[in-house]
Order: structure tokens, then C-alpha cells, then sequence
């Protein structure tokens, strides 16, 4: 008990710089693991499977990690442009808080500028940044907006994640085709119909012939 507790003080900083020692304990834990689910993490397939799944979950959850600041790194620039801009079908990958199971998808983030545009690829790296945590998908729709809202001051941001839940799919009511939408709208998105009811057709699948 005394090693679980342990491993649970340990916070992600201290887990990925604090030395060999919290590596060896959480690759120790996926070793008892693995003996707990009937398997022997002595065979010659399970050999390096602690150290990858450490390795693994150090990747999936670099976003701990990660500084917003940095990610933008002063990427704004002074625009008079007043429509809607929006970067649509972002794909993503996160681990559900609940499970440590994936939910996967798209997420559609927009805003209004206010003078102020940001470089376009910095709006997937930071979906990436939240996505890249133990997460859930309401939480993390929310996070992206009010960081957008944060840094560029504008007079709105629309945020929409469709997502896949594998804690539904493999176990649980383990319905195969169910995904779940959520949406989080700042200023003009909220306030005005019209401009939110813009955005939600933008992000409307289309198909072409």
C-alpha cells in the first residue's frame, strides 16, 4: 500500500524530470499490473512493456507539461479583420480521466478577432495541450475556449469536440457507433444567434460528389 501512495505523491514534473527513481516506480506498478490481470511480465513478449507504457503515458500526457506562453510565442499579430475565423476538424487524441481509456475526435474552434490574429497552427497545439492530459471531453472544450478567449482578447470564441469514447465502446453499455458532442461559446458566439447559428453550419459535414 505504502508504494501506492507513493507513486500517486509523485506530480508529472517530478515523474518525467525528477530522476530514474519515479520512472523505476511507476514501470514497477505496470509490472504488478500486469501479473494482476493473470499475465506473467516475465516472458519474453512482456519483457520492455512497462518501460513502453511509461514511456507511452509520458507522451500522452505532455500537456502537463506544456507552457502556454511558449506555444503561442508572441505569434499575434495586428489585423483589421472583423469576421469569423475558424480552424474545423482538428484532430485529437486524450485519456479519460475515469478509465485512463482514449476518447478520440474533432474539434472546430473559432473566433472573432478584436485587432488581434494568431498564427494558425497555434490553435491545434494548444487543443493538443488539454488534449494531451487526463481529461474530460466537457472540461476540455471548456479549457480551449477560455485560453483562446485569454491570449486573444476577441470579441468571441466558439469551440465545438466531437469525440469517441472507448470507455463506452469496449466496456460499460458498449454501444459501437455513439459519440458525444460538446460546445462551449464566449461573448458574440453566445450573445448573438446569428453569428453562433454561422459557425454551427461551417462546422456541418458536407458531402461532395
Amino acid at each position: 500500500m505504502s508504494d501506492v501512495k507513493s507513486i500517486h505523491s509523485i506530480t508529472p514534473s517530478e515523474t518525467r524530470d525528477g530522476g530514474s527513481a519515479s520512472r523505476e516506480a511507476a514501470e514497477s506498478h505496470i509490472y504488478e499490473l500486469l501479473k494482476f490481470v493473470g499475465e506473467d511480465p516475465d516472458r519474453e513478449g512482456l519483457l520492455a512493456t512497462p518501460e513502453r507504457v511509461v514511456r507511452a503515458l509520458s507522451f500522452l500526457t505532455e500537456g502537463y507539461q506544456k507552457d502556454v506562453d511558449k506555444l503561442f510565442n508572441n505569434a499575434f499579430f495586428s489585423e483589421e479583420y472583423d469576421e469569423m475565423v475558424l480552424v474545423k476538424d482538428i484532430e485529437f487524441y486524450s485519456l479519460c480521466e475515469h478509465h485512463m481509456l482514449p476518447f478520440f475526435g474533432r474539434a472546430h474552434v473559432a473566433y472573432l478577432p478584436r485587432k488581434k490574429i494568431v498564427g494558425l497552427s497555434k490553435i491545434p497545439r494548444l487543443v493538443d495541450v488539454f488534449a494531451r492530459r487526463l481529461q474530460v471531453q466537457e472540461r476540455m472544450t471548456k479549457e480551449i475556449a477560455e485560453m483562446m478567449r485569454e491570449k486573444l482578447d476577441p470579441h468571441g470564441v466558439a469551440v465545438v469536440v466531437e469525440a469517441r469514447h472507448l470507455c463506452m465502446v469496449m466496456r460499460g453499455v458498449e454501444k459501437q457507433h455513439s459519440y458525444m458532442t460538446t460546445s462551449h461559446m464566449l461573448g458574440k458566439f453566445r450573445d448573438d444567434h446569428s453569428t453562433r447559428l454561422e459557425f454551427m453550419n461551417l462546422i456541418v459535414p458536407r458531402n461532395v460528389d
